[in-house]
């Protein structure tokens, strides 16, 4: 049975930045505070900006390529330029 005009879908997960703006895949974002990278000895620099990424199941993260690996970084660190 196909949903009613205007409804969507349950698992429709919307993934905001730290402005409130939404995000979604391949939009370009710009890291707001400096971070540190768990497991490594490496900071995240303030203005660093991602192009192509990619949003999760989980509405608070989202995927970035940083070289050949893939950071997750939390949406509260992040606006959408």
């Amino acid at each position: 049975m196909a949903p009613l005009d205007g409804a969507t879908d349950d698992w429709d997960v919307i993934t905001k930045d730290s402005n409130g703006n939404v995000l979604q895949d391949g939009d370009s974002v710009v890291v707001i505070k400096d971070l540190d990278v768990k497991g490594a000895k490496t900071t995240i620099k303030r203005g660093t900006t991602y192009k192509k990424i990619r949003t999760t199941s989980n509405p608070e993260e989202i995927e970035v390529r940083e070289g050949k690996s893939v950071w997750v970084l939390k949406t509260c660190f992040v606006k959408k330029s």
